[in-house]
């Protein structure tokens, strides 16, 4: 077994680019392992953890070929593969076109101007510090904007938001990773069929969640408009969530809005809540908090609501219990908020020293792909969180959907399989997603985890297995 580690000073292509090429030069014949990313700090950490010595003088302006061999004679093999991966990437991103494409949102807005789909909505998916460019040119040119892009300042989001009110335009984000509109999913939104349902979201998996236990209960989303995980903050103050609360109250296939939440500003809340009470179609609130309804307690009340049955939400396979505490690994952000909280309403829970992680933070996406799109640095903490003699149980979250990982349990499977702790694993998701949501599930439990379609169950009978239930 050999490594080999070199840099590449000021070659760059994004992280999604870098996970295919890493994958794809992983298969190649001598290769046991393959990362090639920027030098980020988060990424040279990982790089570091994995055992590859990435050299001092490395920056985030470099990009990092890392290799380990079975067989030292099959570098120059695997090295051939990082340049042919890497041409392929390039190739695909700069195909032979009639036009060249717009280099800024501004100059494609002002191409499509009396076209059709002139109105379609602007999506800003570009590093977080220059996203606010782009989408305040879909603003100021009367568009609607998905602003994909995270780490963007709180201060421009605000800035962007006043002008989105000021010209009647909704703002979806940033860090907006899922949405449904007029029936065509955006980001990570799941295959679900419309139906009388609206959603508004200022959370990305918890409007997952609420898509995945409604499709299986047979109930459709005709909308689902994210407005970022800030916007009920007291900074933002609900700026989005008024406006799409207003549109899918004038929609006539809408009977009832949802509007789900991390954990928000009370008094924000507040004034959500009594706006949403001069609305003409009614309102389920699923605002994550202390006291508050969880996220399948929510979409029960939706069902009631409208007159359908609550199923019984399936598990699959079957954990023994553990001994020690509960360590949470999310890829969704809203699914560990809830984990924390329902954690913490047990009293012997608050107490235990249970953890839970967000890889979608922030701080973690740096430089990276997100952890639903490229799984390497949860992998490593499940690794070492298996290995961890106080660890009672793996919780864990598998999000599906267009645009996630292409089939997560391909290596989530082998990571969890012999584990000698329970793994108890939430999949959010549709039969209709590409993944196969029942294909995912199967794999999981053949590893020997419990599957569960409901995060709040399975964070319940993780905290049953070690004990921390009254």
């Amino acid at each position: 077994m050999s490594t080999h580690v070199e840099l590449r000073p000021g070659a760059y292509a994004d992280s999604v680019t870098l996970l295919q090429v890493s994958r794809t030069v992983q298969g190649l014949p001598g290769v046991a392992a393959a990362q090639v990313a920027m030098a980020t700090p988060l990424n040279v950490d990982v790089l570091t953890e994995m055992g590859f010595a990435v050299p001092a003088e490395a920056t985030p302006n470099d990009m990092v070929v890392a290799l380990r061999l079975d067989d030292a004679g099959a570098l120059a093999g695997a090295l051939a593969g990082v340049e042919q991966a890497l041409r392929d990437a390039n190739r695909r991103e700069s195909g032979p076109t009639a036009t060249a494409p717009p280099r800024t949102t501004g100059s494609g807005l002002r191409r499509s101007a009396g076209s059709p789909g002139h109105d379609a909505i602007a999506v800003v998916s570009v590093p977080g510090a220059n996203a606010f460019v782009e989408a305040m040119d879909a603003v100021d040119a009367g568009r609607d904007v998905m602003v994909f892009s995270d780490n963007v300042p709180l201060e421009q989001e605000i800035a962007l938001k006043r002008a989105a009110a000021e010209r009647g335009v909704l703002v979806m984000g940033p860090d907006c990773g899922t949405a449904v509109v007029g029936g065509l999913g955006l980001g990570f939104a799941n295959a679900v069929s419309p139906g009388p349902v609206g959603i508004v979201a200022a959370s990305g998996t918890g409007c997952q969640q609420l898509l995945a236990l409604l499709d299986h209960a047979g109930v459709g989303v005709t909308s689902a408009l994210g407005v970022g995980g800030r916007d009920l903050s007291a900074e933002v103050r609900g700026l989005a969530t008024r406006e799409a609360l207003r549109r899918l109250d004038e929609d006539p296939a809408v009977e009832l809005i949802v509007l789900v939440s991390k954990p928000p500003a009370d008094d924000v809340a507040a004034e959500i809540e009594e706006y949403a009470g001069t609305l003409s179609t009614p309102v389920e609130h699923a605002l994550l908090g202390a006291g508050r309804p969880d996220l399948t307690a929510a979409a029960e009340s939706v069902l009631r609501r409208l007159g359908r049955d609550v199923p019984a939400w399936p598990v699959t396979g079957s954990a023994s219990p553990g001994s020690g505490v509960i360590r949470g690994l999310f890829v969704g952000g809203t699914l560990e908020s809830e984990a924390q909280l329902i954690a913490a309403a047990h009293v012997s829970g608050a107490e235990a020293g249970h953890t839970f992680v967000d890889f979608g933070d922030d701080a973690y996406t740096t430089g990276r792909a997100h952890p639903m799109i490229d799984p390497t640095l949860r992998l490593e903490h499940i690794a070492r969180a298996a290995a961890d003699p106080a660890t009672g149980v793996l919780l864990l979250d598998v999000v599906l959907g267009h645009g996630a990982e292409p089939d997560p349990a391909s290596r989530l499977a082998p990571a969890i399989s012999g584990i000698d702790k329970p793994v108890v694993i939430t999949v959010v998701g549709t039969d209709a997603d590409p993944q196969g949501r029942d294909r995912q599930v199967r794999a999981l439990a053949d590893a020997g985890a419990e599957v569960h379609l409901s995060n709040a169950g399975a964070t319940r009978r993780a905290l049953e297995l070690v004990g921390g239930t009254r």
